[in-house]
């Protein structure tokens, strides 16, 4: 097809009119579902897109693409008539002209009628002449062309996404990365900080502060530090900090920073200085990034929840130097803060702190041990490896589940040293009697009921035979906890991600889902209609731009203002999502998300369609809000 440089913009806002009068239609009548909203809101862009391709496509292809069904009350089953608001575009000459300023006539071909041949001239149809098209219509300048598609779109957007499509949404859900069926699962391992026991935001600013002192008694930092006080949403899990330039970043997939997310102390560093800091481009080299276990040697990835007061010591600390004009090297500030925050738990204040008020810190508790509960009945075994000592895991559990905790695990191991547990084949098991000192002997098997101290993956494996898919392991690091078990030794793992809780909420936002479908809407029109480079059409499209740019910073400002979502760049994985779907199979808000679950139940990944696949379903044809549409009906499973 050819462009045609005149459109009748009445004619595409009958089009646009006759799909919405479809939508209301259907939703006076009973609600609509959300696959009819993305099946009329995908037809009627796909239609309005087509008006000026940059190729030519056959009127077949076009006729198809923009036909508009309707469905029938609330059975929303095709009616054997079918609509055609297809365009004029397709509509050959010859036929009914459409009465002056009235719209043209609606034919409805009968469902036992078969489809016309194709008249001799058409594209892809031999013959001699093409079809010529006509309008009546007056011509419609670039710019007002642009704007007519603009809006046009704005309003399908706006009135076709439901008031709560995405109320289906819950953080309760478990999500998949691979297949996983429980049925298959015969043995549970945990991790036990922030997987077991699920602690409250107020540990955070104790571990700030009591680092923040050692910093100045033990380093011997300025007094001035002291007035900082700890600023819970400050820093999000996943960022990376680069440590001979004292920056703290987001970095995607990719190897890309994030713009609008870089920050040297607690100031926003400029896309522009970046740039030069990093000599032209916004990518930090492999041989500079975090390594496998995130630490590389000039940037370090911060992955745990214990990192969250570190990050922010580290922006405080930076800040107060840069604010008062005092020289320091951001080598030796990294290395006495890592330093300050490991002194908080070698000796032990975190551990004290938990341990004085258990009701306090401990959240979940009830949750954690009903979930033993249901694993013993069901006749599964359980295991636990941990880094924390045995009598901080014994008054915790204790707090959980009771006296006899030690009955549910078949084997516990205490200050496993991990992730050195799964890589070391050297180091032995040790065993601990019941006051917690250490036992002489050779250990030749892992007894139930038994406490164990260090030992090495490889030892494990051979005392227990507990190998392969038939094991499922639980925790929140996805270094240290999980990376080893999944790529070395094929492990089922699961990621304790206490943070889709937060998440979860804003996505299920009217305002989080209208944004941003009009951003991806936006940025559609933008790459169709990119052909379009004539003086009048660029200046449209630096407004589009602009719009585009603070839609996106909208979005992220939903999440944290700083730094965003820790799933999500602009369009991109973050660093830390992509190793979340490269070593977990599956992961969930906490270890209660077990509980909505049938102990057969298998867990399905999400087919995503790849760049170069049609997006088939409704769910990637809108926002992504349907993922649990099963979610009411296992309400009753726990």
């Amino acid at each position: 097809m050819l462009l045609v440089g005149s459109r009748s913009s009445r004619g595409s806002s009958s089009r646009t009119q006759a799909c919405l009068h479809i939508y209301v239609q259907n939703r006076n009548n009973k609600k609509m579902s959300f696959k009819t909203v993305g099946t009329v809101l995908t037809r009627t862009l796909w239609a309005r897109g087509n008006r000026t391709p940059p190729l030519a496509r056959s009127p077949r292809v076009n006729r198809l693409s923009t036909s508009c069904r309707v469905f029938a009350g609330s059975e929303h089953v095709e009616r054997s008539a079918e609509r055609s608001c297809s365009s004029d575009a397709d509509r050959p000459s010859g036929g009914e002209a459409p009465a002056s300023g009235g719209e043209p006539p609606h034919k409805c071909a009968s469902g036992d009628k078969k489809r016309l041949k194709e008249a001799p001239g058409a594209l892809g149809v031999s013959g001699v002449r093409r079809r010529s098209f006509t309008s009546n219509a007056a011509p419609m300048d670039q710019t007002s062309f642009l704007w007519s598609r603009y809006n046009d779109l704005k309003r399908l957007v706006h009135d076709l996404i439901p008031p709560g499509a995405c109320k289906s949404l819950n953080s309760s859900v478990i999500y998949a990365n691979n297949e996983v069926s429980l049925e298959e699962v015969d043995i549970y391992g945990f991790d036990y900080d922030y997987t077991l026991a699920q602690y409250s935001n107020e540990l955070n600013a104790l571990i700030y502060n009591t680092a923040k002192g050692f910093l100045i008694e033990h380093f011997k930092y300025p007094e001035g530090i002291a007035k900082y006080e700890y600023i819970p949403n400050f820093t999000v899990r996943g960022l990376h900090y680069d440590i001979q330039k004292g920056l703290l970043m987001k970095i995607d997939a990719f190897h890309y920073i994030e713009p609008g997310t870089v920050y040297r102390g607690l100031s926003p560093v400029s896309d522009d200085e970046v740039l030069y800091l990093y000599g032209g481009t916004f990518h930090v080299p492999l041989s500079q990034d975090s390594g496998f276990y995130g630490k590389g040697p000039k940037v370090k990835q911060f992955m745990d929840i214990f990192s969250i007061p570190e990050m922010t010591l580290l922006a405080v600390a930076n800040d107060f130097f840069i604010t008062n004009d005092i020289e320091y090297d951001p080598v030796h500030l990294f290395k006495d803060v890592s330093e300050a925050i490991g002194m908080v738990h070698l000796k032990g204040f975190m551990y004290k702190w938990i341990m004085q008020d258990l009701d306090k810190f401990i959240l979940r508790k009830e949750e954690t041990d009903a979930v033993l509960h249901r694993l013993v009945r069901l006749g599964k075994k359980l295991f636990l490896i941990t880094n924390s000592p045995f009598s901080f895991v014994d008054k915790g559990m204790t707090h959980m589940v009771g006296k006899n905790w030690r009955d549910f695990f078949d084997v516990v191991i205490v200050q496993a040293d991990k992730p050195h547990f799964f890589t070391d084949c050297i180091k032995p098991f040790r065993r601990l009697d019941n006051n917690g000192d250490l036992r002489w002997e050779k250990i030749t098997g892992l007894e139930k009921g038994q406490i164990y101290k260090q030992g090495n993956l490889f030892d494990f494996l051979r005392l227990t035979g507990w190998r392969g898919s038939k094991v499922l392991y639980f925790g929140d690091h996805l270094y240290s906890d999980l990376a080893d078990l999944m790529l070395r030794h094929g492990w089922r793992t699961a990621a304790i991600v206490p943070e889709l809780e937060h998440e979860t909420k804003i996505v299920s936002a009217q305002r989080y889902a209208v944004t941003l479908t009009w951003l991806q809407a936006l940025t559609g029109l933008m790459e169709r209609l990119q052909t379009h480079r004539d003086p009048e059409s660029k200046k449209v499209f630096h407004e589009w731009q602009k719009e585009r740019e603070e839609l996106r910073v909208m979005t992220k400002n939903l999440f944290n203002p700083q730094f965003g979502s820790i799933f999500r760049t602009c369009h991109n994985p973050t660093y830390f999502s992509r190793r979340l779907s490269r070593f977990s199979d599956i992961y969930m808000a906490s270890l209660s998300c077990l509980l909505n679950y049938d102990p057969t139940y298998t867990f399905y990944p999400r087919r995503t369609p790849l760049q170069h696949e049609a997006p088939l379903w409704m769910d990637q044809l809108c926002t992504g809000c349907m993922k649990t549409p099963h979610l009411d009906d296992m309400a009753s499973i726990r």
